[in-house]
């Protein structure tokens, strides 16, 4: 009979030790975020800085659902086998609820695709080429950030307004670069015919050789020039540009660069007059941008720079949809996405139901070299929701769900 209660005592451990797990699984959400940290740490640590401070608000105000959320981060190596293993680990063995994360578009692909596979919902913050929306979207994927054909959208008019035929390019060769010249040049084209592109420059990213780069772009005698390099290619290109006279005379029109984590490291050597997208985070007063602003302030006693407002933000799209979806289901967040309206510091954004593309919307301004540093200046905010196709293209573009 002891024997017995002994077994059954023991039996009784062993179940509720296996029910434990469990138990404390269905107290929290968890969030599995993949991101190329150690390559590009410029936009990536103010991105878990913002990333942080939604987790914070979403639990103080109680949670999702009932349940505080919790944020769990692996790096991918900016490597796109990396980044589909180190999806799969967290799934099976965090158990994760929702995926989310990467920056660079070949490891969005693939963790997209990946997730199309097992059917898994994701989120990408980072990725702009638009193959992650249209050429290859599936049901399972959104994206928050304005693409490289939005960007192009807003920039175009006003490089169509300088009236410059001969053009030349100069991007990193991957999927990106690739990405943004070809939208570039099919919408440059469509405003202005008679336009020329003259040379093209295309190094591996992070393997840029600034001197011959430069030396290629000035031999062609471009009348501007449309660039799409970022991080230290972007600074290495602008190095060398100004000690060998190439953008004196000339125009430039520069995906990204008046993103503060790429406009910063460059201080005295800021371009002037260049029209970009970017983020004038000390300008805007909007009252949401403002809230969002001290907050930050207040809890890193540093600056926001964008990877902080797409970490932010990415974060409150999660917790949306999923108070939206009542569960942290698949299926059903993926139907809660359709639609979803999510507060964020440039304003509300709706994910459409199209093609799973947030109207986030980006500042066009342009650099202003103010003696040590660069700085946006004239800039306004374009709404993402205007420069996104038509239901009719995105049609064509996008295979059905």
């Amino acid at each position: 009979m002891k024997m017995l209660r002994t077994m059954l005592y023991a039996a009784g451990f062993a179940m509720t030790c296996a029910l434990l797990p469990a138990a404390h699984a269905q107290g929290v959400i968890k969030i599995g975020e993949v991101n190329s940290y150690k390559a590009q740490p410029a936009f990536l640590e103010p991105y878990k800085k913002g990333m942080e401070l939604a987790v914070d608000e979403v639990n103080a105000a109680g949670g999702v659902n009932g349940k505080k959320i919790e944020l769990i981060t692996r790096d991918d190596n900016a490597n796109p086998g990396d980044a589909v293993r180190v999806a799969e680990e967290l799934i099976s063995r965090e158990q994760i609820d929702v995926l989310m994360g990467t920056f660079l578009s070949n490891t969005g692909l693939a963790v997209a695709d990946f997730a199309k596979q097992k059917k898994f919902f994701f989120l990408a913050g980072e990725p702009l080429t638009d193959k992650i929306i249209w050429g290859s979207g599936n049901r399972y994927t959104y994206r928050l950030r304005p693409g490289t054909y939005m960007q192009a959208a807003m920039l175009v008019p006003e490089a169509a307004k300088l009236k410059k035929k001969r053009w030349a390019l100069v991007y990193p060769n991957y999927e990106y670069g690739q990405s943004a010249v070809a939208a570039f040049k099919q919408l440059l084209k469509a405003a202005q015919p008679d336009v020329e592109f003259v040379a093209e420059q295309a190094p591996p990213l992070g393997k840029l050789d600034a001197g011959s780069v430069v030396q290629a772009l000035a031999d062609a005698k471009p009348d501007a020039i449309f660039n799409v390099l970022f991080g230290a290619d972007l600074s290495k290109f602008v190095r060398e540009g100004n000690t060998r006279g190439l953008f004196q005379g000339r125009e430039v029109v520069s995906v990204l660069t008046g993103e503060p984590e790429y406009l910063d490291p460059l201080k005295e050597e800021a371009p002037n007059g260049w029209i970009v997208t970017g983020y004038p985070w000390n300008g805007i007063q909007t009252a949401e941008h403002k809230a969002f602003l001290a907050a930050y302030q207040g809890k890193f006693k540093d600056y926001p720079r964008l990877g902080s407002v797409v970490g932010y933000s990415a974060v409150k799209s999660i917790a949306a949809g999923l108070k939206r979806a009542g569960s942290s289901d698949t299926e059903k967040l993926v139907a809660a996405f359709k639609g979803l309206q999510v507060d964020t510091p440039f304003g509300k954004i709706t994910y459409r139901a199209q093609d799973n593309q947030s109207t986030m919307g980006a500042f066009v301004g342009k650099t202003k070299n103010d003696g040590s540093k660069g700085m946006m200046v004239d800039y306004s905010y374009f709404d993402g929701a205007k420069y996104l196709p038509s239901d009719a293209e995105v049609a064509k573009l996008r295979a059905p769900d």
